[in-house]
C-alpha cells in the first residue's frame, strides 16, 4: 500500500471523525494541515505537455491561470518558473484538466 494511500485512508477517517463530533474542528484543521501534499515543481516541457494536451494556445491558457501569456512563455521556456498559486493551479489542471480553471 503506498504512503498517500495511508495517507488518504486516515485523512477520510478523520473527516468522518470530525463530521461525527468525535474530533474537534481545530484538530481536524491541523490534521488537514499535516495531509496536505507539497507541489513538486514543473519542468517547462511538463507545462507546456499540460497546456498542449488542454488544446490552448498560450494566450488562452495564461487567460485561465489568470497570468500574462509572457508568463506562460517564459515557463515553457524556462526563462522562469511558476510558484505559489500558479504552480498549485497548474498541479490541479494536471490532474483534473482545465475545466476546473474555467
Amino acid at each position: 500500500m503506498k504512503a498517500s494511500r495511508i495517507l488518504d485512508e486516515m485523512h477520510a477517517t478523520m473527516s468522518d471523525l470530525h463530521h461525527s463530533g468525535i474530533v474537534d474542528k481545530k484538530t481536524m484543521r491541523n490534521f488537514d494541515a499535516i495531509c496536505l501534499k507539497s507541489i513538486e515543481p514543473m519542468s517547462p516541457a511538463k507545462i507546456k505537455e499540460i497546456r498542449e494536451k488542454e488544446h490552448v494556445s498560450q494566450a488562452l491558457f495564461a487567460l485561465c491561470l489568470n497570468t500574462s501569456a509572457s508568463s506562460v512563455k517564459k515557463w515553457e521556456t524556462g526563462e522562469k518558473k511558476p510558484s505559489g498559486l500558479a504552480l498549485k493551479l497548474l498541479s490541479i489542471i494536471e490532474k483534473k484538466g482545465l475545466s476546473v480553471a474555467l
